[in-house]
């Protein structure tokens, strides 16, 4: 194990008193102090490194009957701003944040399916974030940092989407690629560890230490937090459950094994689902992935049958899968989020919950809970502009540990 030095715990200490700011909003130095457990000078002076950088601003002085006069600090939203950019198989989502993570502007590109040149998706991503900032009406040179989410197997450290098996992609350099045409800081990462800190910051994680969130949508993966930490794995791959097994030889998976989760409950597995269950079922005519699950959530509002029973056969592979992980790890809470879950969750979330007892251990399935998320906007993008404000702060020498759960409100980026 790594030694622990003075300057580790400088940067802990820093990230700490941001995330107090977070949690309690407009605050005394004294009042943080009590929040975090750290020593009166110890963030006086962390205090003041943030006032010197704008990080944080003056909002009120208190002026107490016989007492010194107290400072009420506040972040400074206007420090700058950040993009957080979710790149999925159909569509390129970007959203502009202002430095407490407040929505400014948004931008949403379409990408062919079938098209998976990297200067094609690079070129999709690139609209989405002009589209973003220039919903939000400032100039570029404001925007301080953009995170980019990519599926499949990425290397933050070196900006590069290792594997992604949809568009049979192999070490491209996503974050070069894309400072050679955007001029700011671009940090690369998995959508599975955007939503896990997400959650972790935004949702359950508020109330939970250890949790999974399982992203349904093209693919399926699992961000998972243990003890309030997130799980990366050694080469960051850690997640990719919608790659384990679900059946021994079963449906053919996009990465080239046979019977993954993700053959089963991705869109396109519900598509293969469906024709099982239905062949000339009319929502089958639905050519977009999207517009087919939208059309399945649509025919489950009439009671449509088929699709109930797809629902049903859908919810028993979840729960077996889950199953699985939360037997593995005797996690506590499962939130489900994506587009896919979003449209399906009315009908999908009820049907696993009665499931699960089928497939989890008693002593992991007490207290266990199976929710819809409540983070709100698009998760993935706002774990990314978390992620790039860690990565300013760093910039700036203000940075706290990438991954760990914050004890309040999420960072806001500026």
């Amino acid at each position: 194990m790594a030694r622990h030095t003075a300057r580790d715990l400088r940067s802990e200490n820093r990230f700490t008193v941001l995330q107090a700011m977070f949690e309690l909003g407009p605050s005394t130095r004294q009042e943080l102090a009590r929040h975090t457990g750290l020593s009166p000078a110890t963030v006086a002076t962390l205090v003041t490194e943030f006032l010197s950088e704008g990080v944080l601003r003056i909002s009120d002085v208190e002026r107490n009957t016989g007492g010194r006069p107290q400072e009420r600090l506040a972040i400074d939203p206007e420090r700058g701003r950040v993009v957080g950019v979710d790149v999925a198989e159909t569509y390129v989502d970007a959203t502009l944040y202002d430095l407490a993570l407040g929505v400014v502007g948004h931008g949403e590109v379409a990408l062919d399916e079938e098209e998976n040149d990297p200067a094609y998706v690079i070129g999709g991503i690139v609209r989405a974030v002009g589209a973003a900032v220039g919903v939000g009406g400032l100039d570029r040179e404001r925007v301080i940092g953009v995170g980019v989410s990519m599926p499949g197997h990425v290397h933050p450290d070196a900006g590069v989407s290792v594997f992604a098996p949809n568009w049979d992609w192999h070490d491209v350099p996503v974050e070069k690629m894309l400072e050679k045409v955007l001029p700011v800081p671009v940090y690369v990462d998995n959508p599975l560890k955007a939503v896990a800190l997400s959650e972790m910051w935004f949702g359950v994680g508020r109330v939970v230490d250890s949790m999974a969130v399982i992203n349904l949508g093209t693919g399926v993966g699992a961000g998972i937090a243990i003890d309030g930490a997130l799980i990366r794995g050694a080469t960051n791959n850690a997640g990719e459950w919608g790659h384990t097994l679900l059946r021994l030889d079963g449906r053919q998976c996009r990465c080239g094994r046979r019977g993954c989760v993700e053959a089963y409950v991705g869109a396109p597995g519900l598509r293969t689902t469906l024709v099982e269950i239905h062949p000339e079922h009319p929502t089958l005519r639905r050519s977009g992935q999207r517009d087919f699950v939208v059309a399945v959530a649509d025919g489950l509002a009439t009671g449509d049958p088929a699709l109930a029973a797809l629902v049903l056969r859908t919810s028993r592979y979840l729960a077996a899968a889950l199953g699985d992980l939360v037997n593995l790890l005797n996690i506590p809470c499962v939130t489900l989020t994506g587009w896919a879950s979003e449209a399906l969750a009315e009908w999908l979330v009820p049907a696993v919950r009665e499931e699960l007892p089928r497939h989890v251990m008693p002593g992991s399935l007490r207290g266990l809970t199976v929710e819809p998320s409540q983070v709100p906007g698009n998760a993935v993008a706002l774990g990314m502009a978390a992620f790039t404000l860690q990565q300013f702060l760093d910039r700036l020498g203000l940075a706290g540990p990438v991954g760990t759960r914050p004890r309040q409100d999420p960072v806001h980026v500026h």
